[in-house]
């Protein structure tokens, strides 16, 4: 069984996080830009951001915050408002969003909030070193810890060991590819603490995944979960549309590849969230069904998520 959580509004990307015992859901949000669809996701109109929440996912009531932050209440803000995700520390709520900035360079901002639901109040400036998309959270023993990165759009292959370059460089079929970004955060919340690190996804035999292995190598929205003490990175294949998951022992990796967790759905672009409530556990994503396929205008979806008895997570049909 799935469900459509949001039927009256395109909203994609989900971030999800239990927060004082209810289900919050950050997503991004879809308009019509009118602008040819392109590599550079430039037929992409996201600017702003709504707050859902949900006592039951499956059937429960999805109640809309309303809208919490635009491009409007950013000082540094270009365009483009992608996903974002939320962490709770010390009472306070911090959303990090990426946003290009006025020379359309992708940055990681933050803002926050006293509640879960908002309204966010925007740093005045982005987190300092930041690039890219797609940040996702992670709370770890008191330290917080930040997933980030996707290609082509999402503006990846223009940074080597965190220093960007002259022109854009895509490694050959038989190289690791380009992998996903890990920093912890300062204690403040507010900066890095650390030189983002790069979130290695190897084979069965321990090498890195090659640039050319684009069914399995990692190309955008990166999320984190742990079961049975496991840590779970998962993320989409980008042009082969799929969800995959990697295991490690630790939130630095390396991570092994696993396998599939969601085959390719309607739309271009797959985005998730994996979250336990109330004993089971979720599979947050995306899909352009009710938009008649348009890939720019995608809406939010819900359905269960199950481990087999060696901890695998069985693949969920796309297409259901």
């Amino acid at each position: 069984m799935k469900r459509y959580l949001v039927p009256n509004d395109y909203m994609a990307d989900p971030a999800v996080h239990v927060f004082n015992g209810r289900l919050y859901i950050y997503p991004s949000h879809d308009w019509e830009s009118g602008i040819p669809e392109n590599d550079n996701g430039d037929h992409f109109n996201m600017k702003d951001y709504h707050v859902f929440s949900t006592d039951d996912p499956m059937t429960g009531e999805i109640i809309d915050h309303g809208m919490v932050l635009s491009t409007d209440d950013i000082p540094w803000a270009g365009r483009q408002l992608w996903d974002c995700d939320v962490a709770e520390k010390d009472g306070k709520y911090y959303m990090y969003f990426p946003l290009k900035d006025k020379n359309d360079t992708f940055r990681i901002g933050v803002a926050i909030a006293d509640r879960p639901e908002g309204p966010f109040v925007p740093q005045p400036d982005p987190i300092r070193g930041s690039y890219s998309i797609d940040p996702a959270i992670l709370c770890e023993d008191g330290k917080y810890y930040m997933y980030f990165g996707g290609l082509w759009g999402g503006q990846l292959q223009r940074y080597r060991d965190n220093k960007s370059l002259e022109a854009a460089t895509f490694p050959a079929d038989d190289e690791p590819g380009i992998p996903a970004r890990v920093v912890r955060l300062s204690d403040d919340m507010l900066q890095f603490a650390e030189e983002p690190k790069p979130v290695v996804v190897v084979d069965e035999q321990g090498k890195p995944l090659t640039a050319g292995d684009n069914t399995r190598r990692f190309f955008e929205a990166s999320w984190m979960h742990k079961y049975n003490g496991k840590y779970y990175f998962s993320y989409s294949t980008g042009d082969t549309h799929q969800l995959c998951y990697a295991i490690g022992d630790n939130p630095y990796g390396p991570f092994t590849y696993q396998g599939v967790i969601l085959t390719p759905v309607v739309g271009w672009t797959t985005h998730h969230a994996i979250v336990e409530y109330k004993g089971k556990w979720y599979l947050f994503h995306h899909d352009s069904v009710p938009s008649g396929g348009l890939t720019w205008l995608r809406s939010l979806k819900v359905c269960e998520l199950e481990y087999d008895a060696q901890g695998r997570i069985k693949t969920i049909d796309g297409m259901d």
